[in-house]
């Protein structure tokens, strides 16, 4: 769908690694007969569609390639014919599939990093690639930590907190976070303890076909309480864990909003997107996604995942 005279072209792809026999990591360039350049798989987004579903759709479509989402890469902007274009860029690990010369790709390459920076053809594609190739932080997070998704006004509800329930608008969210968090290949889907929390998850769990465990010490109560507990917990999960074939186990951890900001504080993540805000936000709906530890963390925040995160939602 051509974009709007004056209106940004948006798009979204990958930075594709698997590890290499010497220890390393090799990457796959792809080689496009249209434009007769090596580059990086891309693609723009269809109706409905979240920056990293246009991502990993593109990935797939080009180079046959299965993926799972990691750490997010560099946003490149430079100018096409339609005018300035904008694209998102992720890490993401091949775990399956095969690559077929297709109407958009002839040809694909798996290179060392190095290699692959000399060979594409366009400057910003190696500002991705050497983002590629960091090794302060980690390529691929170990925890999603998310905050329940809109709930009824507490002032209506006349039962026990806990049990205050989703509304409409947070049962929206909750299908999103069902639909997009699968990308990241979780592993494993904990909750805090109110009704809110645990119905925010629900789906996603039932999409990986697992259940909602408990992690109670991630509770605004809870926490308050006893926030070393808590503190722990998300350390813990913040240690990569083999989940096979040398992959971190992924866990995502629904919480509150008085619980969030803290942990990440402590974490040492800051925020500069609302001068002089002192915690990072954590939106109802919100998803972090986590890698690392404190001093070498890769920590990214996602408000929503609808179909552009600056755009307003539905």
């Amino acid at each position: 769908m051509p974009a709007e005279p004056g209106r940004t072209v948006r798009a979204a792809g990958g930075a594709l690694w698997r590890p290499a026999a010497d220890g390393g990591i090799e990457t796959a360039v792809v080689h496009r007969p249209r434009y007769d350049d090596w580059s990086l798989p891309k693609g723009k987004p269809e109706p409905g569609e979240h920056p990293l579903q246009t991502a990993v759709r593109e990935v797939e479509e080009e180079t046959g390639l299965q993926v799972v989402v990691g750490r997010r890469s560099v946003r490149t902007q430079y100018q096409v014919p339609e005018g300035p274009k904008r694209v998102d860029y992720w890490l993401m690990r091949v775990v399956g599939g095969g690559f077929r010369a297709n109407r958009e790709v002839d040809e694909l390459r798996w290179l060392p990093v190095d290699r692959a920076c000399a060979l594409v053809t366009h400057p910003h594609d190696r500002a991705v690639l050497a983002d590629l190739a960091r090794t302060d932080v980690p390529r691929e997070p170990t925890l999603l930590l998310v905050r329940h998704a809109r709930a009824g006004s507490r002032a209506d509800w006349d039962g026990p907190d806990e049990l205050r329930p989703l509304e409409h608008r947070g049962r929206q969210q909750a299908r999103r976070l069902a639909e997009v968090l699968p990308l990241f290949g979780p592993t494993a889907v904990l909750s805090a303890r109110p009704t809110r929390c645990r119905d925010t998850v629900a789906p996603l769990a039932q999409r990986l076909g697992t259940v909602v465990g408990e992690a109670p010490e991630l509770g605004e109560e809870e926490f308050t309480a006893d926030p070393r507990a808590g503190l722990a917990t998300v350390e813990r999960l913040l240690r990569p864990v083999d989940a096979g074939e040398g992959r971190p186990a992924v866990t995502v951890v629904c919480s509150q909003g008085g619980t969030i900001p803290s942990v990440l504080t402590e974490l040492g993540v800051r925020w500069d997107g609302v001068p002089a805000r002192a915690h990072p936000p954590a939106a109802k709906g919100s998803t972090w996604v986590l890698g690392g530890r404190p001093g070498a963390l890769a920590a990214d925040y996602h408000r929503d995942l609808w179909a552009d995160p600056e755009d307003p939602a539905p």
